[in-house]
């Protein structure tokens, strides 16, 4: 699952290859959508919680709110059934995405709307096995601060600031399909995912101060 940005997704792999998937796009549902989704993931492919043996989630980055939603869920997902939740960055997910969906086989970047004006970004080369190797990053800046130099670049960061991060190949968000065949690929090299640290790369927009709280993430 993942909830680092607007797309709340969740895929459901057997090892093999995805059985369900749901995706739904929407900045300010996450606790709402999230849920259904998983739901409907195990209904389509006719099981149940008791059937899961690990959890991946997306660290980020991402806003506070809606990243949240999905580590907490993860949690205590894993906790309630006894079994393993590994942690992989978004943005490593949708730069998969990229590459095993669309073909993206030169040096690219990818980025995602951190709100602010601002953008999520890191930067990726391929590799010979066919992953991508994050290079730099993840790192939050105004669009016409990252370097593209040239380089394509992937996700709704470039949809929304196109004139800083030039028009931008598909995919535009990250899906829980990808998340799940990246955390695979990984688990079976031996990588090591146990670590579920959200990635906000700046603070929560909580503020306090004369008694009152400001929540505006």
């Amino acid at each position: 699952m993942d909830t680092a940005t607007p797309a709340v997704t969740v895929a459901l792999h057997d090892g093999e290859r995805v059985l369900a998937e749901s995706l739904a796009v929407d900045a300010r549902r996450h606790g709402e959508l999230l849920a259904p989704g998983i739901a409907a993931v195990l209904d389509e492919a006719g099981v149940t919680t008791r059937d899961l043996t690990d959890v991946a989630v997306g660290t980020g980055p991402g806003p506070f709110t809606g990243l949240r939603v999905g580590l907490v869920t993860a949690r205590t997902l894993a906790a309630t059934l006894g079994i393993s939740a590994h942690g992989l960055c978004t943005l490593d997910a949708l730069a998969w995405r990229a590459v095993a969906e669309h073909d993206v086989d030169a040096p690219f970047l990818v980025a995602t709307d951190a709100r602010r004006r601002e953008v999520y970004w890191a930067a990726y080369e391929p590799r010979r096995d066919g992953l991508p190797q994050r290079v730099d990053g993840p790192h939050v800046d105004y669009p016409d601060a990252v370097p593209v130099e040239g380089r394509p670049v992937v996700g709704r960061g470039a949809q929304l600031y196109p004139d800083a991060l030039g028009a931008t190949p598909a995919p535009l968000d990250p899906s829980a399909g990808a998340l799940a065949e990246l955390a695979v690929r990984w688990l079976a090299d031996g990588v090591d995912l146990s670590d579920l640290s959200p990635r906000y790369l700046r603070r929560p927009d909580v503020h306090e101060g004369g008694g009152r709280k400001s929540v505006l993430s």
